[in-house]
């Protein structure tokens, strides 16, 4: 699931240039932190928007507490695993982007062997962990997640294709079917849409963000869509996945049986994220794109993913309810 790092931190920077990759000494605490960083906590947080919610859904309610607890500890270990490995992969590249200097392979507070272990050990007790405490079909989806964010994406695809996130993007939807697998211990039609507007969301989410650091990514050899096509272009993407992606959504109420709560807030979020990406489109045909209208897309994608799984969450419990009354 991908596109959060845009989050930099405070502290002062020591790049490979001034000092022996590996080499530089840290105090413990900097050095948990920045295991942290590794693990990019700004993308764990968005994927456990949607997995509580997914969960409440499935369940048509409210969940056993300790399932929610185990499953979202669970799922943020395997995410943590992903981009641990994903910053190792990409060290040398984040290296040239000023968007990821400030990554501790970067600073040298963390070693590459280290980062290596971590990641290893993190995936590992990820999976065991989803295994005993949630189910083994949870714990086979985590698995899933992992090697499509670190092989198929990380490996792969994100040097070769345009594309690369548009297909890298199917890990960031797993915490979906994870959060359905884990009350239901199987997949519905409901966890399929849920998936698919995550999918469809996931480039009108990244491409924006990409065209504000089009620099750094073609510095690093990346070819994201953002970075190498024209904002006119890029901007027609943009719209037609996002006016996919609210189409998709709505399909949770013939498909999920989801109530007014979701429906009205699916048609009213969906729209105020459609006009923010037409706006893009239009400014960028009269060639008045900016990284600031950009980022403005990229933000909205965030506030609408984040609204839409609220509904997600509450529709179970009024949803339903209240045409009853």
């Amino acid at each position: 699931m991908k596109g959060l790092s845009t989050h930099r931190g405070t502290e002062a920077q020591t790049t490979a240039s001034d000092t022996p990759k590996g080499s530089r000494k840290v105090s413990l605490m900097r050095k948990l932190i920045a295991y942290i960083h590794l693990t990019k906590p700004q993308v764990i947080e968005l994927l456990l928007v949607t997995t509580a919610p997914t969960m409440m859904f499935a369940a048509g309610g409210m969940p056993p507490f300790w399932l929610i607890i185990n499953t979202m500890v669970g799922g943020a270990m395997a995410a943590g695993a992903s981009g641990a490995f994903n910053c190792y992969i990409d060290r040398e590249a984040d290296r040239l982007m000023k968007r990821t200097e400030r990554r501790p392979l970067v600073t040298g507070e963390v070693s590459d062997k280290e980062a290596l272990i971590f990641a290893w050990a993190l995936g590992i007790i990820s999976i065991v962990y989803l295994w005993v405490l949630v189910n083994p079909f949870a714990s086979v989806l985590g698995l899933i997640a992992i090697l499509l964010y670190v092989v198929f994406y990380s490996l792969y695809l994100k040097r070769r294709t345009t594309q690369n996130i548009v297909w890298g993007g199917l890990a960031g939807c797993m915490p979906v079917f994870i959060a359905w697998a884990a009350v239901e211990n199987t997949i519905s039609w409901a966890a399929v849409v849920l998936f698919t507007v995550i999918f469809l969301w996931t480039p009108p989410h990244y491409w924006p963000l990409s065209m504000k650091y089009a620099e750094d990514y073609q510095r690093a050899g990346i070819p994201m869509l953002g970075a190498i096509a024209p904002a006119k272009s890029v901007s027609v993407q943009v719209v037609l996945y996002s006016w996919a992606m609210v189409i998709c959504s709505l399909l949770l109420v013939p498909l999920g049986g989801a109530g007014w709560v979701y429906t009205l807030t699916a048609i009213a979020s969906g729209a105020w994220f459609l006009y923010h990406c037409h706006r893009l489109h239009a400014l960028a045909i009269a060639g008045e794109a900016t990284s600031r209208t950009a980022m403005t897309v990229f933000h909205g994608s965030i506030t609408y993913l984040t609204v839409l799984f609220i509904a997600v969450a509450i529709d179970p419990f009024v949803g339903h309810t209240l045409i009853t009354l």
